[in-house]
């Protein structure tokens, strides 16, 4: 069975403190990759930073978004992929040369893993820089969420060129658990999950797989969409920022201003005109809040 299905769908253990998460992305990663001519190997890195971040993003809840940034010296330069808390996602990565099969330490190097939670709501970005402890990105990541969150959180990944997925169990915190081997039980029944499975099945029937002795409260599945930020006017506003007199002069040299977004390939061009109006906007608006 395979289901066309973007979907994030939590489920709790009801006699133990221990709460999961399934994500499956197909069209959204589709939306990702078809953007760019990604070699295999960064697919799979990719697809798995997909999928974690749509897992960390839903377990924290968040009113804004975060962004999972790896930095490298490698072969592999930069992975980004940003997720919001209503699961609006996006990616987009930047590598040097033909990359071949290797770990992730060795297509990255000497690199850092950054992550960055916006809140949007007039609260205090937060960003980590994450240590690259770990053969994987779900090694790295449980490390740094069992650290940083003082939770233990275990992580399966999986990506191809047709669909990433992944699942998160995280224990929680309980002074008198009347199930004392539940998460050792839980952790040893998930580490028998092979790839496929994780990224072939409906998660219902991937819960149900793995826990069908243990009672399981599944909830309803939430959707995962692509969706970039980028818009012509955020790209006039940067402009804006750049100033004038560089504007200019990128215009006198070419004729214009072209500006691609890379998460999503989109192509912005400004001419002479565009720019007059841009700056012109910009100062008017400006203007507006001085009266007011």
């Amino acid at each position: 069975m395979n289901n066309s299905t973007d979907t994030l769908r939590r489920f709790l253990f009801e006699y133990a403190p221990i709460r999961g998460e399934v994500v499956r992305l197909d069209s959204v990663w589709q939306s990702v990759i078809e953007r760019h001519d990604y070699p295999p190997v960064l697919q799979k890195l990719m697809g798995e930073l997909c999928a974690a971040a749509v897992l960390l993003a839903a377990t924290l809840k968040l009113k804004g978004s975060m962004v999972l940034q790896i930095h490298g010296k490698g072969a592999v330069k930069l992975l980004v992929v940003e997720c919001s808390g209503d699961l609006e996602l996006r990616a987009t990565a930047k590598w040097e040369g033909d990359l071949t099969q290797g770990t992730l330490q060795e297509l990255v190097g000497d690199g850092r893993f950054v992550i960055t939670l916006d809140p949007k709501d007039g609260n205090q970005a937060y960003q980590g820089i994450v240590a690259l402890e770990g053969d994987s990105i779900a090694e790295i990541l449980q490390n740094y969420m069992t650290r940083s969150e003082q939770l233990e959180t275990r992580l399966w990944l999986a990506a191809d060129g047709k669909h990433a997925a992944g699942m998160l169990l995280q224990k929680l915190p309980e002074q008198h658990e009347p199930d004392a081997d539940a998460w050792d039980r839980a952790v040893q029944i998930a580490d028998t999950l092979k790839p496929e499975e994780l990224l072939n099945l409906p998660s219902a029937e991937l819960v149900h797989l793995l826990y069908h002795e243990e009672d399981i409260r599944l909830f309803d599945a939430q959707a995962v969409v692509f969706r970039c930020t980028c818009s012509r006017d955020n790209v006039a506003r940067m402009l804006h920022m750049l100033g004038r007199e560089e504007v200019d002069a990128i215009l006198a040299e070419r004729g214009d201003v072209e500006v691609y977004c890379e998460f999503c390939n989109q192509r912005y061009v400004f001419d002479s005109i565009d720019a007059d109006a841009v700056f012109i906007d910009i100062m008017a608006v400006a203007a507006n809040w001085t009266l007011h």
